[in-house]
């Protein structure tokens, strides 16, 4: 894949980028410079490597779910500027 001038104009655009003229050439080179080394990228044997999320195995520790009030509504609500049977209170905001 290659870039030409006028996909550096329309990606300066898109992205909201002001690029003055002289700066469009230098900057289809590098584009182009970015995209070879993307293309080279695609070369490498990658069979048999297992996708993964880290460089360290690990697994997060699990716990059963259960659903439950927390056992302490009075404490959860005390800092509220408004509590109402348990229950935050806000101000409406809809008519």
């Amino acid at each position: 894949m290659s870039v030409d001038k006028d996909t550096v104009r329309r990606i300066a655009h898109l992205a909201r980028i002001a690029i003055k003229e002289e700066q469009v050439e230098p900057m289809t080179g590098e584009l182009n410079g970015i995209l070879a080394w993307i293309e080279q990228l695609g070369e490498v044997d990658t069979d048999g490597v297992a996708p993964m999320t880290s460089v360290v195995e690990a697994s997060l520790p699990l716990r059963k779910d259960k659903v439950t009030d927390g056992g302490y509504p009075d404490k959860v609500v005390a800092n509220a500027p408004g509590a109402e049977d348990g229950f935050f209170t806000v101000p409406k905001v809809v008519e």
